[in-house]
């Protein structure tokens, strides 16, 4: 899955290198076999984002960091390209990030699908593994939000999904990985939380294509099958 991940990035035409940073000899040692950059890194981080400010910290060169992470073997180049554009355009910006459409009512109850609710100038206003925005007139009209998701599909509309895909400043980042967790991260265990309780602007664009995160068996097997076709 890693090398689909590293494979995909390298394909954006405004990616200049691929590193792959890991905790892990086995992974280190399979993305170096396969001919990519890895680093050995720290077992102690937090999240995603403190692993990949730990590289980040060494390249002096870049301005520019993107974070892909490891579970998305179907990741488009064009999306990764499109963000890194973002972030170059809108000078406001200090973190780009992507979400798509929900087009599977189970989608909106899974915790492990995280959504996303932005302002009328695409800043995310909150990421959650709840179903948000939430539809109180449906779910009293129907008891419950399983019943008001069949009974009105147009619901599924109102939710975005957020996908594995964050483009950084790399000065804020490496100033914002020094910040302590924050309660609403630990909460959801979102670490994109504690740049939206500093006030962090956070830019959300629309997804080239749609994407699978994997982060279960059942997701593993839909990928699996994708690829196969």
């Amino acid at each position: 899955m890693i090398l689909h991940v590293a494979e995909r990035a390298l394909a954006a035409r405004n990616i200049a290198r691929a590193i792959v940073a890991t905790d892990d000899e086995r992974v280190l040692d399979a993305v170096r076999a396969a001919g990519f950059e890895a680093r050995m890194t720290s077992s102690d981080h937090a999240s995603g984002s403190d692993r990949l400010a730990e590289v980040a910290a060494t390249l002096d060169e870049a301005d520019v960091i993107v974070n892909l992470q490891g579970d998305e073997p179907l990741i488009s180049p064009q999306t990764i390209e499109r963000a890194v554009e973002e972030i170059l355009s809108d000078e406001t910006a200090q973190v780009v990030t992507t979400s798509e459409e929900i087009v599977d009512a189970a989608d909106v109850l899974s915790a492990d699908v995280v959504k996303v609710v932005v302002d009328e100038h695409g800043r995310a206003l909150y990421f959650s593994r709840s179903p948000i925005p939430f539809p109180r007139d449906a779910v009293r009209k129907y008891g419950t939000l399983v019943a008001a998701l069949e009974k009105e599909p147009l619901l599924l509309q109102t939710f975005r999904k957020h996908t594995g895909l964050y483009v950084y400043r790399r000065a804020f980042l490496l100033e914002y990985t020094g910040w302590p967790q924050s309660t609403l991260e630990c909460a959801e265990s979102l670490e994109q939380l504690r740049a939206l309780e500093r006030g962090a602007i956070i830019k959300v664009i629309q997804a080239d294509s749609p994407s699978i995160g994997v982060d279960t068996e059942q997701d593993l097997e839909r990928v699996r099958k994708i690829l196969e076709a």
